[in-house]
């Protein structure tokens, strides 16, 4: 088990001019361009103690050898990042649930190129929305991410909320054998179906880290599932606490901290009241067919500070336009398999060699210079409602780029009026959800489960300038 005590300054970076770069030591490569960077993030590959006494060689990651930086940002606030592609690789950088222009989205030939080996590419955006957010490939992307390449961002709040401390979980799994090494990262048959899962669970590539926690505090946690694939509850066990936020957008009314669903690209925010005796432990667990398996423990210190929840001021909603539902446009998706199946997806930012999914019966062609038609054309401004419908035994998180749009109805179950950037689709549910085409460009829409993304079952929306 990993001990660590709780603090921001190992694995975060309070962004801030020069010295960020400077502490990656890569200013001189990048010369005057990175003197001007509020960061210079590099992507390498290096070896890494997932599991204690094996080290875990070939992984990829943002950094210079753990997991990667949880980046801090200001709402409203400009940020410029130089990425820079040490890999032997194209790569290139996403920035999961921002609402940013389309040229910094990240997404190969449809917003940008790739990023080759040895370039760097510039990424400059102001962050509309407060909220828990996270960074990833979208070139070679089940490769890149199964090996690592995945980090939480957290965009600040304009006003203190009030918490003592702030922890981020990147939650992922890894596929290792028994000597801690990779072995075979999916198979044809899991891609088929729900994806293929991990075998080791991490929370920032610790298998159960323990941090400390000072007594009678209040702790915001921030969950975020890095994973490729996997679908899960989690629960906070200990302490007091519920959910104020997930997606990076607050709740109108907290949920409680227990059985959280969530699924690959999805977030939630946790107040916590760490209790006041010292050498009590909170555990963030996830449900499985055993049972509760503990993933990460908070350590109780100290004296107790004695404070109470009710203390903490409630988030402020993000600038998200409200549909006009009475004037809104529905738009029919169907999520499946790809009709009599298809020829193997040909992509310079690498393929897994099937086609097995598609949207609207049709399958996405691969990452290449010259993409399919988009599956819609929004006007900017005007109010739409899309209909998502699953026609599959199986669950698919379908995430969209660049917009948030509000949960309104499902076939299935009863939705909160959460606003998000990942709706998670049940078996053969139909869900409706609504937003506003505020933000004009080629937008991404696809599952994240990353297998299903790479055999066909992606596209892209898009909202005329």
């Amino acid at each position: 088990m990993a001990d660590q005590a709780f603090g921001l300054s190992r694995r975060e970076f309070i962004l801030g001019g020069t010295a960020v770069a400077a502490s990656f030591g890569l200013g001189g490569a990048l010369g005057h361009k990175a003197r001007a960077a509020d960061l210079v993030l590099p992507i390498n590959r290096f070896d890494h103690e997932l599991v204690p006494g094996r080290v875990t060689r070939a992984m990829m990651g943002f950094g210079l050898g753990g997991p990667a930086p949880v980046l801090r940002l200001r709402q409203g606030k400009p940020f410029t990042v130089d990425v820079v592609n040490n890999l032997d690789e194209a790569s290139i950088v996403h920035w999961h649930g921002l609402r940013i222009a389309n040229e910094m989205d990240g997404v190969p030939y449809l917003t940008q190129n790739p990023i080759e080996p040895g370039e760097s590419f510039r990424y400059t955006f102001t962050p509309p929305d407060a909220g828990t957010f996270w960074y990833h490939p979208h070139c070679n992307t089940l490769e890149q991410m199964a090996r690592g390449l995945t980090g939480i961002m957290v965009v600040e709040e304009a006003e203190d909320p009030g918490f003592d401390s702030d922890l981020a979980f990147n939650i992922r799994d890894f596929r290792l054998g028994g000597d801690g090494q990779f072995t075979q990262l999916f198979k044809p048959r899991q891609a088929a179906r729900g994806g293929t899962l991990g075998t080791v669970s991490t929370v920032n590539w610790d298998t159960e880290p323990s941090y400390d926690v000072e007594a009678g505090t209040l702790v915001r946690l921030r969950l975020a599932v890095t994973d490729v694939t996997r679908v899960a509850s989690y629960s906070v066990q200990g302490g007091e606490s519920k959910v104020i936020a997930l997606d990076s957008n607050p709740l109108a009314e907290p949920l409680p901290a227990s059985d959280i669903l969530l699924s690959p690209g999805q977030r939630a925010d946790i107040a916590l009241r760490v209790p006041d005796q010292e050498g009590d432990i909170v555990a963030l667990t996830r449900q499985t067919a055993k049972g509760p398996k503990v993933l990460a423990r908070l350590r109780v210190a100290g004296t107790s500070a004695k404070r109470s929840l009710s203390e903490l001021k409630p988030l402020a909603a993000n600038p998200v336009p409200e549909p006009d539902l009475q004037n809104a446009e529905v738009l029919e998706f169907v999520f499946g398999w790809t009709p009599e199946g298809g020829p193997p997806i040909q992509s310079i930012c690498g393929t897994l060699g099937y086609t097995f999914w598609s949207i609207n019966r049709v399958a996405w062609e691969g990452d290449t210079p010259d993409p399919i038609a988009p599956l819609a054309v929004m006007k900017r401004g005007r109010s739409y409602i899309l209909r998502l419908r699953n026609e599959t035994p199986n669950a698919h998180p379908i995430h969209l780029h660049g917009l948030s749009f509000k949960l309104l109805r499902s076939n299935k179950r009863a939705l909160p009026p959460l606003v998000t950037d990942t709706a998670l689709l049940l078996e053969e549910e139909t869900m409706d959800v609504a937003l506003v085409a505020d933000n004009p460009g080629d937008w991404a829409f696809h599952c994240h489960v990353i297998e299903h993304q790479k055999t066909g079952l992606t596209g892209y929306l898009r909202v005329e300038a």
